[in-house]
């Protein structure tokens, strides 16, 4: 199993990015999907979660009307559109995968990728 989240890098407030995480090893459209972040010196927390067929959307506070999550299962990846990005978004962010959510509970995660670094500079 494996997810690869790439995309991140140095961006200035208000500029945008976009994560892509690629999935393999498992049955990529049976898994819901998230996207989680930890920033520097503070426990990891949940962004966005996308339900099996893509229909449903969950979004941490934070983040509403900013980020978009999706899918595409013909590509066994999955996305997070950031814009309007603040500071304190700065962060690694990460990609889960499980059979059974797409929502916020971080320990309901069976599969996980490394992370890609985000800072976003004032």
């Amino acid at each position: 199993v494996q997810l690869q989240a790439s995309g991140g890098g140095y961006v200035q407030a208000g500029g945008s990015l976009r994560l892509s995480c690629a999935a393999s090893g498992f049955s990529f459209k049976d898994f819901g999907l998230a996207w989680f972040r930890q920033p520097p010196g503070k426990d990891r927390e949940f962004v966005a979660g996308v339900s099996w067929s893509g229909q449903s959307t969950k979004y941490a506070d934070a983040v509403k009307g900013r980020f978009t999550i999706s899918r595409d299962n013909r590509y066994n990846s999955v996305y997070l559109q950031m814009t309007s990005l603040h500071p304190e978004d700065t962060a690694v962010y990460y990609c889960a995968a499980d059979e059974s959510t797409y929502g916020s509970g971080i320990g309901g995660y069976e599969y996980w990728g490394r992370g890609t670094l985000v800072t976003v500079s004032s």
